[in-house]
């Protein structure tokens, strides 16, 4: 397949994610001007974090007149996920140039991942031309959050009380569409369990801190859970 046919069809087979990332975009900008940011602040988060739970959160705790060391400490410990998403997609990018890694690197979202990850996996041509397949998907969804961003900023502007209508809704179901379809084992699905209820239950902590606590936990729990698997699993015997 050409290099354009990859990035055609990485863009095609983002369509889905980006139908949910609308709103989430829209409620975005609308959320962080009424947080105190301003039209360029938010924007240029946009363009140049492009990281939409951190963008979130941070304009939050912007609003609540958190310090600025808090704030980074909170965004970097929700993105440290994508290191996970870069340890999974550094045997399929591994032979690019720098400049290609880096550029994807930064542009890798959740919705990106789940798309391309699957493609990789699903596709088994080589893997000379499949880097466009990912570029194609990653500037779908740059360019549809910014433009979303975009028209978040001018109509929270202009109606002011958009952000409760609730379209933050968008992102619940955005990412529980990317998280379920990839808990493939016991380990996986303990994660996802424990997580969801310290989230849940920790939710009024202040700083999102029942985030991260959230995080930690399920974490935790995944791996001790993967641990009892292996332990309890027979011992291979040898041959003879």
């Amino acid at each position: 397949m050409s290099a354009s046919r990859e990035f055609l069809l990485g863009m095609r087979d983002t369509i889905p994610m980006l139908v949910g990332a609308v709103p989430f975009g829209i409620v975005y900008g609308t959320l962080a001007v009424s947080s105190g940011l301003s039209v360029g602040a938010t924007l240029a988060m946009s363009l140049l974090v492009f990281a939409g739970s951190a963008q979130f959160v941070a304009a939050s705790l912007v609003a609540s007149g958190t310090s600025l060391t808090v704030i980074l400490l909170t965004t970097l410990i929700v993105n440290l996920r994508h290191m996970l998403y870069s340890a999974s997609l550094l045997p399929f990018v591994r032979h690019l140039p720098q400049r290609w890694r880096v550029a994807l690197a930064f542009w890798l979202t959740d919705e990106s991942f789940a798309v391309v990850h699957r493609h990789y996996l699903l596709n088994d041509s080589p893997l000379e031309r499949k880097h466009w397949y990912f570029l194609g998907s990653c500037l779908a969804m740059y360019s549809l959050w910014f433009a979303c961003s975009l028209v978040g900023v001018l109509l929270g502007q202009a109606l002011p009380s958009l952000g409760d209508w609730g379209l933050d809704f968008a992102m619940i179901a955005t990412f529980i569409g990317i998280v379920v379809p990839l808990l493939r084992n016991q380990p996986m699905i303990v994660a996802a369990l424990v997580a969801s209820t310290v989230a849940v239950a920790a939710h009024g902590l202040p700083w999102k801190l029942g985030l991260m606590l959230a995080a930690l936990l399920g974490v935790t729990a995944g791996v001790v859970a993967e641990r009892w698997a292996l332990r309890d699993r027979p011992a291979a015997v040898e041959a003879p």
